[in-house]
């Protein structure tokens, strides 16, 4: 059974835009596709604070290696701006997107399936009253 996930309705827009404009079937557009056909698409007013949205700041224990690492989720644009970026068409990315502090995800990636938990959810714009981006 696969785990619920909350996109934002201003998320879920903007991602699926970016589907939209790119015309080549790529195997990271289809998982983000996939990942946005599952979820449940909320008001950013009633997204629970520890849910991973665009621009979400958070910890994640490799749980293969046990190493601790933080990340900030980013549209592909804006990928490689900061040390701490992760793009959500990186299969990580991909992956985080909509999942809850607490939450263990496996993902299939070049080297195979990754094993991660999100420890927490540091920053989440939604519940800092941030403006869409």
């Amino acid at each position: 059974m696969e785990k619920h996930i909350f996109v934002t309705q201003d998320d879920y827009e903007r991602l699926s835009s970016i589907i939209a404009d790119r015309a080549s079937v790529r195997q990271d557009l289809q998982q983000l596709e996939a990942e946005l056909d599952r979820a449940d698409i909320v008001d950013p007013a009633e997204l629970p604070a520890d849910v991973v949205t665009m621009h979400s700041v958070v910890s994640l224990r490799d749980l293969d290696s046990g190493e601790l690492k933080t990340y900030r989720l980013v549209y592909p644009s804006e990928a490689g701006r900061g040390e701490l970026s992760l793009s959500v068409l990186a299969p990580i990315g991909t992956a985080l997107l909509g999942y809850r502090s607490g939450d263990t995800i496996e993902w299939t990636v070049p080297r195979g399936v990754k094993r991660v938990q999100v420890m927490e959810v540091l920053y989440q714009p939604e519940a800092a009253g941030a403006p869409p981006a």
